[in-house]
């Protein structure tokens, strides 16, 4: 299933990859980070921020837990679609949560700073 919802998504197919993967829900198969991730990053590709954001929330009370590249996928999809504010404040809460950040995470988090002009932060 991660296959063929990949290639539905990079094709700019999300909705055909988001029936796919009700499908494999009503089959009784749980979705993995990789799933969920790969359906929020081909959302972000088509600039629908609020259904990437409905597929995280779905991801986090399925109890999958989401990964250090979800969360990446996460903040950078929401700082190029102009939702800064957004992604900073999940920012702040994976480091209140004590996750281990990385340097990807805090390149995304400068780079969207800067692309909202907002450096002297």
């Amino acid at each position: 299933y991660n296959t063929l919802i990949n290639g539905f998504c990079k094709r700019d197919k999300v909705e055909d990859g988001m029936k796919l993967f009700r499908e494999m829900s009503q089959r009784g198969l749980i979705g993995s980070a990789v799933t969920y991730t790969t359906l929020m990053q081909g959302f972000f590709q088509a600039a629908d921020c609020e259904s990437a954001q409905e597929v995280f929330n779905q991801m986090v009370s399925s109890g999958v837990p989401p990964s250090i590249m979800t969360y990446s996928i996460l903040l950078d999809g929401l700082c190029k679609n102009g939702k800064l504010e957004r992604a900073l404040v999940i920012f702040q809460d994976m480091q209140k949560s004590g996750m281990e950040l990385n340097i990807f995470t805090y390149t995304i988090i400068i780079e969207g700073m800067c692309k909202a002009g907002k450096v002297e932060d």
